[in-house]
């Protein structure tokens, strides 16, 4: 992974950690070393999940469109952290908490950047590797 794609990921984490304190009350991030199987070297790749039992998103499409803001900001959290990350997935329920999954592979030829669709369990298979947990908050 380049110096700048490391920046970018770094910088959508930043944005996630701080919508987990600010708007989910706290929770927790997962930190998963992915390496998929099947390439001549191996893909490697990280992963981060990050997970809070706060009230969930009301409508999550808004929430992906810039300018939109639920707290008075810039309106570019989620979906500025979708456009720097190679895949992104966001899960909430009202009531339950939000959960956002990203993921980045430091391979050349990198699928397309995109949301990974909810009902895939593409966050999750595929790929396998170490875990590592921490509270925000």
């Amino acid at each position: 992974m380049s110096l700048i794609e490391q920046t970018k990921f770094m910088t959508a984490a930043s944005e996630l950690a701080r919508n987990t304190l600010v708007h989910g009350g706290g929770g927790q991030v997962e930190i998963i070393e992915l390496h998929r199987p099947g390439a001549d070297t191996g893909e490697r790749g990280i992963r981060l999940v990050f997970t809070d039992q706060g009230p969930g998103i009301a409508d999550a499409t808004q929430a992906m469109t810039d300018g939109y803001t639920a707290s008075g900001g810039l309106g570019l959290g989620l979906s500025g952290a979708r456009r720097l990350v190679e895949e992104f997935d966001l899960r909430t329920t009202l009531g339950s908490g939000t959960t956002v999954i990203i993921t980045s592979w430091a391979h050349s030829g990198r699928p397309s950047r995109g949301t990974v669709p909810h009902d895939s369990n593409a966050g999750y298979s595929g790929a396998t590797g170490s875990r590592w947990g921490n509270a925000c908050g």
